[in-house]
């Protein structure tokens, strides 16, 4: 792919899981990715993974913090000139197990400010390089969750984020329209990351049971990802879910 036709994304969360996974597979496609996460060494291993081939950079970055993901989006646009996708992808699920009643406010505003503010600063900062470079335009691909249509028990935190996550989705669908800017969000169910590696031994169930929960592997969430990240800008995902096929999601379980 020549440098006129390269294509620039940013992943945030993308030292680990689906944000690693989809980064790579941006960048096998021939994609130029900014690497954002809170742990360089976790970044640079991404990067590593993607070999000699891959146009990545690192930019260590807490999304919550406005001076943060400002300085991102300025390294992102000084290394490329331009930014084509943005994978919003970095999210936290909380404490596990806890009680709504006993869920502390420190830890209720980290995964808001992770979760939900992150995810607007880095919008933000995307539109406006979108809407102000030449050609106008691009792609905000939101990571929001199972949890944005059906809640886990003891998830009060991360189900509120992912359901406002629907939100700022359809919120920047239609404030990019003048601008060629679209969005669309996948709504992922059981990917085998670290963060779930408990689904394998058990996790409460809506009955009150601890029961294992079937897993897929994260690489095919990133293709679905590279499916929407290339199409054409007249035409937008809007909403996917990619799940585990058996997971008790549909029906009663």
């Amino acid at each position: 792919m020549d440098a006129v036709a390269k294509k620039i994304a940013v992943v945030t969360g993308a030292g680990s899981g689906i944000g690693r996974a989809v980064a790579l597979t941006l960048a096998g496609a021939g994609w130029s990715v900014a690497l954002a996460g809170r742990r360089m060494e976790a970044l640079e291993a991404t990067a590593e993974a993607a070999g000699l081939s891959g146009d990545l950079l690192c930019v260590r970055t807490d999304v919550s913090s406005p001076q943060d993901v400002a300085a991102l989006f300025t390294a992102a646009r000084e290394r490329y000139g331009r930014l084509d996708l943005l994978f919003n992808n970095a999210g936290t699920f909380g404490p596990g197990g806890v009680a709504l009643e006993d869920l502390p406010y420190e830890a209720w505003r980290k995964v808001v400010d992770v979760n939900l503010t992150g995810s607007f600063l880095c919008a933000q900062a995307a539109f406006r390089l979108m809407k102000d470079q030449d050609p106008q335009g691009g792609r905000i691909i939101n990571n929001g969750s199972i949890s944005a249509h059906a809640p886990r028990p003891n998830s009060v935190a991360y189900t509120a984020t992912k359901h406002a996550m629907t939100g700022l989705t359809k919120s920047l669908s239609l404030d990019g329209r003048p601008y060629r800017i679209a969005c669309g969000q996948i709504d992922i169910g059981n990917a085998a990351t670290e963060m779930t590696g408990r689904m394998q031994t058990g996790v409460l169930q809506a009955n009150g049971q601890l029961a294992a929960e079937p897993v897929m592997d994260a690489a095919d969430v990133a293709r679905t990802v590279l499916h929407m990240a290339e199409l054409p800008l007249e035409a937008n995902v809007q909403f996917a879910t990619v799940m585990a096929t058996t997971m008790p999601y549909i029906g009663r379980g």
